[in-house]
């Protein structure tokens, strides 16, 4: 460690702009290849745009932690980075609020040794505040090449930072090759904007991760975690348009988190909130545009019904060979031996998971991701609406969530109609509606100050999507067995599929009733946002 004492200083004021958001970095990274980053360099948006001929740097990094991972645990890092002669350490915290934001602080340091005394480490709380220095150690490096470029566009003015190098963790190496959009000034929105433009020059996608993430994930050998939904921050005071900003903002956040772990699908939880994030993203856009029907918020619903589509293979070989098969191997069916059927499965499996990272990787995804966040930033919704519409997005959002709310909780109330003779599709229909329903009370529930009639309500409601969930698996296993069947003539396979096929037709039977007494007590209980 070194002695020196240096000059505490906040990001932006070693550089001649100040950023947006004094200690805040807003930021938007795009991944590709070599050979785009090239081309892209030289884009007519960039070229065109660009306030001066740009600046080539080499940095060089060194990121600490704890040998248990304190920071990175977090969602944090720390480091000191090398450009030319100046030092600079940097304590990044985890995003807040937005995908995009994260606060820093930043410091100039004499040479590349680690000083904590640097950093006001204690304005922060544990665990900075408490970092042990004995225990700081290096973790990885990253040596990168920078051309940096500032455009304005959209508004804003944008630093561009085309980076290509390399990160290493002793004698494990990951290639780097991506595009920081960074803001100065501006709205975020031009961030998503100009993401767009430079997509149709060339393949790019969403880097939800840092080179911190990828740093520290590199080092200690962990794998991308799924994240269950965010709280919308949403109270009573909001008025509808308020809402819909914090409501979609909620979900971008649960997609984004989401992303990667999807892709790596090692956690089948990964896939699993990643469709979670979408079918609530589809029911708060189904939810808003009845009242304010936007073509902006149309056509994210559709892409988001697209995409969630096609995680769904994934997710029921996910839990067919995790979750169903297991439960009934628990059983211990006398005669009957489930192993040749796992490995059945593991092919199909492995197809649907390769499919999902085609799909999340493909340009039609990171067209619709980026739409999201330009949406979300732009408040696009209030465009291209009538008057009706935009009195609407004035109206405190209690009364707003009152009516959609309300009309949800009919239609289930309809499909449910003759419950004992609904057949399986129309119990399927009811399932997903209430889905919806409890997504939209989730969402909502801040705005209200019943909690004890809104648990009891969620609690009632929950039991009998859940019900209804364990039906609908059991169709959808008759459909993979149907394909598994077909692909092997194992007589062990075709008598564990019997198995199943008879345990699960019990196990309707058995559900049956509990259904019934359900849905009897869903019907009455007491909506918790009527007064």
């Amino acid at each position: 460690m070194s002695e020196h004492t240096p000059e505490l200083q906040l990001p932006g004021d070693m550089d001649a702009q100040e950023p947006a958001g004094a200690g805040r970095e807003v930021e938007l990274k795009l991944l590709t290849d070599p050979a785009t980053l090239q081309r892209l360099l030289t884009a007519a948006v960039v070229t065109r745009n660009a306030t001066s001929k740009g600046v080539v740097r080499r940095l060089e990094a060194t990121y600490y932690d704890t040998p248990d991972a304190r920071i990175a645990r977090q969602g944090a890092s720390l480091r000191v980075r090398r450009s030319g002669k100046q030092f600079v350490q940097t304590l990044k915290l985890a995003p807040e609020g937005s995908p995009l934001q994260r606060r820093e602080m930043e410091a100039r340091v004499p040479d590349i040794a680690l000083q904590l005394d640097a950093l006001p480490l204690s304005d922060l709380g544990a665990p900075f505040a408490t970092l042990p220095g004995t225990e700081l150690a290096p973790v990885f490096t990253t040596k990168i090449r920078r051309h940096i470029q500032v455009v304005e566009f959209g508004g804003a003015v944008i630093e561009v930072a085309f980076d290509e190098g390399t990160l290493s963790a002793g004698e494990k190496t990951e290639a780097v090759c991506e595009i920081e959009l960074e803001l100065k000034a501006g709205e975020a929105g031009a961030l998503y904007e100009l993401a767009l433009s430079l997509l149709e020059q060339g393949p790019v996608r969403i880097g939800p991760q840092s080179k911190a993430e990828r740093g520290y994930a590199l080092a200690f050998g962990t794998s991308p975690a799924a994240e269950k939904a965010f709280a919308t921050g949403i109270g009573p005071a909001d008025i509808t348009d308020e809402a819909i900003a914090k409501v979609l903002n909620a979900c971008q956040r649960h997609v984004m988190a989401n992303l990667m772990a999807a892709h790596h699908g090692q956690d089948p939880e990964g896939v699993h909130q990643m469709r979670v994030a979408l079918r609530r993203l589809r029911t708060a856009i189904s939810l808003f545009k009845k009242e304010v029907p936007a073509s902006a918020l149309q056509a994210l619903g559709l892409d988001a019904k697209r995409l969630a589509s096609a995680l769904g293979p994934a997710r029921n070989w996910d839990v067919f060979a995790t979750t169903t098969i297991a439960e009934i191997e628990r059983a211990n069916l006398p005669g009957v031996d489930f192993a040749e059927l796992k490995s059945a499965t593991v092919p199909p499996r492995a197809r649907s998971h390769e499919s999902v990272r085609a799909d999340l990787i493909d340009l039609e995804c990171t067209r619709f991701l980026l739409s999201l966040g330009r949406v979300i930033e732009r408040r696009s919704w209030r465009n291209d609406i009538g008057i009706e519409a935009l009195a609407v997005l004035t109206q405190p959002a209690r009364e707003f969530a009152g009516r959609g709310l309300t009309l949800l909780h009919r239609k289930a109330l309809k499909q449910g109609h003759n419950f004992r003779k609904l057949r399986p599709t129309a119990r399927h229909e009811l399932r997903l509606t209430l889905k919806k329903l409890r997504y939209g009370a989730e969402f909502l529930l801040p705005l209200y100050d019943r909690d004890g009639a809104a648990r009891k309500y969620l609690k009632r409601m929950s039991r009998l999507q859940d019900i209804l969930g364990i039906d609908n698996d059991i169709t959808t296993t008759q459909s993979l067995l149907r394909e598994v069947e077909e692909s092997t003539s194992s007589p062990q396979v075709h008598k564990a599929i019997g198995a199943i096929t008879g345990w699960q037709g019990r196990d309707r039977i058995e559900t049956a009733e509990a259904l019934r007494r359900s849905w009897r007590k869903f019907i009455d209980v007491e909506p918790f946002w009527l007064d």
